[in-house]
């Protein structure tokens, strides 16, 4: 075990535990929403994670970084915040913020991470971008709402430990990013009508079951 110090509180944990999970498991929360304990490399590509390390010049993504000894880490502070409100309000822009009609209202990441940076879930500092399709409802079993998703890819990831192989991915880049299925999708296919573990994971209520399955 070694000592580091988050936020002047002295902790003692794991030589080269990841520093996002150390401090969540310490009940410090880092807002984040890509972050997850399969990956050896996470993405930080939410950027919502940034701290100040001492030693380091600028902010980094805590979901990277290693504790090590004595290091001195600061969770809150003014440019800490400016980035994480920055990154928040970018995804808020590609977001229809319809949280009556959302089945993840008031269980959603989205809305936890804003009332803790105090951010409106309707930034006016920034236009909204909305992509044309509302809801991808070409799967047999899912419907996919591209302007709920955050791009965080725990659906991807989810779905390659459970069948060896993701049946979906990332398909364009830039504002026109967002989920598409391959694979094993047929009226009979059995993967995703069992397995539904993107759905569970998803954050923001971006990935739905079929009203027909959602009784099973």
């Amino acid at each position: 075990m070694i000592n580091i110090i988050v936020d002047d509180r002295e902790l003692q944990v794991e030589e080269g535990a990841n520093l996002l999970k150390t401090c969540l498991e310490h009940d410090i929360y880092i807002p984040n929403l890509c972050y997850m304990d399969m990956l050896e490399h996470p993405p930080a590509s939410c950027r919502l994670c940034f701290v100040e390390i001492e030693g380091h010049h600028q902010p980094v993504p805590s979901c990277q970084m290693e504790v090590a000894e004595n290091m001195m880490v600061k969770t809150d502070t003014p440019a800490v915040r400016r980035l994480q409100r920055t990154a928040l309000e970018l995804l808020l822009s590609v977001h229809h913020v319809d949280c009556g009609h959302c089945p993840a209202n008031k269980k959603c990441e989205l809305q936890k991470i804003a009332r803790f940076l105090k951010v409106g879930l309707k930034p006016k500092r920034l236009g909204t971008f909305l992509k044309n399709q509302e809801t991808m409802d070409d799967h047999p079993f899912l419907n996919h709402h591209p302007n709920r998703c955050v791009l965080c890819g725990k659906c991807i990831q989810v779905c390659r430990e459970a069948h060896g192989t993701p049946l979906m991915a990332f398909a364009d880049r830039g504002f026109k990013t967002l989920i598409r299925f391959y694979g094993e999708q047929g009226a009979n296919s059995v993967p995703c009508e069992e397995c539904r573990s993107c759905v569970n994971i998803c954050p923001v209520g971006a990935l739905t079951l079929k009203n027909r399955f959602i009784a099973d």
